[in-house]
């Protein structure tokens, strides 16, 4: 059984090497890797997250406007081709990027690049379109986000821990004064050369390349394509009545700079998610938390930042506050020290949820993204080598360093009953 496990992560590692070669096509960063899947998928990803936004919600509201009409296809035309070729099409984004995806079968690439480049290079942002189409669903997703507690307790906390910046939130305001021409203006300046990045799945690089250069060798490169500042961390501590959701108390900590092997190796030693159906496994939180509370631990990191910490929910404020204490208690004895078993299966969860993640396309595009955007080697083999890094002392360094600063605290519910920071042993 252990020679079949690595001779499959042996294998998923070799079918990520081919992803490693990052062209510069036509002023453009390009990847592709074709495993011989039946499928194929594009993505046009662009600098052109909530950090990078001109005005509070554009970015949020130009993702809604993808596959909009273009002076080639109207909105409904472009629903009903892909429809005829059997594909799909999806736009997402995140505090760094906007992608925007065509899977199809393969063969169909080509009408799929031209629809995916259409809207890039000449979309019409018209004011009925924004009107009826864009605006409502933007609505929609911010009320949704807006109700969830566990969204807005990590909405909140990116504003208190970077406040500018990744601070900015994913959704746009509920009342806003955002128009066709703010969302035009946005996206002229970041579809540019230098800005923008092609990956490719189930297709080759040099099909890829052609497709390329023949739809978007003619982008131009802007001079005021859109920008940030370095990332700083802050930290604080705010609380949100809210009623009709689960109690809910986040516990972070963000760093600066780039994305850290040994935090994501903490984030895997306090996980709660255990490895067998049924079983809550042998988390140093999992075994203590009271029924009817959840401990998630949360890694999300950025470019150039990573804020990380514990999501606790539970259906009493009483319940949330033992849950957070043990949650406390789990990551301060982190910083005290680790045990070289427990490193090991710490390392071990944390490589496989990297490489788990290179089984979908949305997961190679979160675990590449960034590097292909920046024209670096996007490889499993480096991600993987770099955990192989981390040991004890690293480990427990890492977690001692994140008391240093200031904690991030939310939460969200019966804000009277609901600890406070303090009351956690922060």
């Amino acid at each position: 059984m252990l020679a079949a496990r690595a001779s499959t992560a042996r294998s998923v590692s070799r079918a990520a090497r081919s992803f490693a070669t990052v062209s510069d096509t036509a002023g453009l960063k390009l990847a592709a890797i074709d495993q011989g899947q039946p499928t194929a998928a594009v993505t046009f990803l662009v600098k052109a997250g909530t950090r990078y936004e001109t005005k509070p919600g554009v970015a949020h509201a130009l993702k809604n406007f993808a596959f909009k009409s273009t002076p080639k296809r109207s909105a409904i035309g472009t629903v009903r081709e892909s429809e005829l070729y059997g594909g799909v099409l999806s736009a997402s984004h995140t505090r760094e990027h906007l992608a925007l995806t065509a899977e199809f079968l393969r063969g169909d690439e080509a009408f799929f690049v031209d629809v995916l480049s259409s809207f890039i290079t000449s979309a019409k942002y018209t004011r009925h379109e924004f009107q009826e189409y864009v605006t409502p669903v933007v609505e929609s997703e911010t009320t949704a986000a807006t109700s969830d507690p566990a969204t807005q307790a990590l909405e909140v906390a990116h504003s208190i821990a970077f406040r500018s910046g990744l601070g900015l939130p994913l959704f746009a305001p509920t009342h806003n004064s955002i128009t066709a021409e703010d969302i035009k203006s946005f996206a002229s300046s970041a579809f540019s050369k230098g800005n923008l990045a092609v990956i490719g799945t189930g297709i080759d690089q040099a099909t890829l390349t052609k497709l390329v250069e023949k739809s978007l060798g003619s982008i131009a490169t802007s001079s005021t394509a859109p920008t940030t500042s370095a990332s700083k961390y802050y930290g604080g501590e705010t609380r949100l009545e809210a009623h009709g959701g689960p109690q809910t108390v986040f516990i972070g900590f963000g760093t600066t700079g780039a994305p850290s092997a040994e935090l994501a190796a903490l984030a895997a030693h306090l996980s709660t998610q255990s490895a067998v159906k049924w079983s809550k496994g042998l988390s140093p939180i999992a075994t203590s938390i009271p029924e009817g509370t959840s401990v998630q631990s949360v890694y999300l990191p950025y470019s150039d930042a990573t804020l990380f910490g514990l999501l606790v929910q539970g259906s009493t404020a009483a319940g949330v506050k033992e849950a957070g204490t043990i949650a406390v208690k789990a990551l301060k004895d982190a910083s005290a020290g680790i045990k070289g078993e427990d490193v090991k299966k710490a390392v071990a969860k944390a490589k496989f949820s990297a490489a788990s993640a290179t089984d979908s396309r949305d997961g190679l595009i979160s675990l590449f993204g960034s590097q292909i955007l920046s024209g670096t080697g996007a490889s499993l083999d480096a991600a993987l080598a770099s955990l192989d890094k981390v040991n004890e002392a690293a480990l427990s360094k890492a977690a001692s360093s994140l008391f240093k600063a200031k904690p991030t605290y939310v939460a969200i519910g019966d804000v009277h009953s609901l600890p406070f920071a303090d009351e956690l042993g922060l």
